[in-house]
């Protein structure tokens, strides 16, 4: 499975129809939404399509087609996805119309084409799951540790100042985890 950890967009027009695209992470998702509903007011559709994981590692899959015909936008963003091997993702198209129509086979197309054209600027990344550990530390082990969360990029979520050490909660791949349980 790939996943991305940033927003990445594309642009395409298609009989003077104007289609934005932006690939974001899922936790950014309805927020997304949200922010291109205000941004683009005007716009007559915001298809969307998002996979991610839930608590048991399931895949949980959904899309709307936000007024176009059924079937004719969302389903095939979600194709693009699931084509892809994404994760933790999702699409949203925002589509200004044009004055023509392009009938649904135009509009199956012309979705996949955008929601792809997101997909290709993308940097994509190998997913890996993401675990929480919490552990302490004297004030004397700090430097060492802080060096060691620097140098390998490891995500700390939080630290609490205590009255003989830190306290740290690292979100990350069981390898960085298992760096830290190591100098422990």
């Amino acid at each position: 499975m790939k996943t991305i950890n940033k927003e990445w967009t594309s642009f395409l027009e298609v009989k003077k129809s104007k289609f934005l695209s932006f690939l974001v992470p899922f936790d950014n998702f309805e927020k997304k939404v949200d922010e291109l509903k205000r941004l683009y007011p005007k716009a007559n559709h915001f298809v969307r399509a998002f996979r991610y994981l839930d608590n048991q590692n399931r895949i949980v899959e959904g899309s709307s087609d936000d007024g176009e015909p059924r079937g004719s936008s969302g389903r095939p963003t979600l194709n693009v996805l699931i084509g892809n091997d994404l994760i933790n993702v999702g699409i949203i198209t925002v589509r200004y119309f044009g004055g023509i129509l392009l009938g649904v086979g135009g509009l199956v197309k012309t979705y996949s084409d955008a929601a792809n054209l997101a997909v290709k600027n993308a940097e994509i990344l190998e997913y890996k799951q993401i675990f929480e550990y919490t552990f302490g530390v004297d004030y004397e082990k700090t430097r060492e540790i802080e060096y060691i969360i620097k140098k390998n990029n490891i995500f700390v979520a939080d630290r609490r100042f205590g009255i003989e050490g830190i306290e740290y909660q690292i979100r990350d791949d069981i390898d960085k985890i298992n760096l830290i349980k190591e100098k422990l």
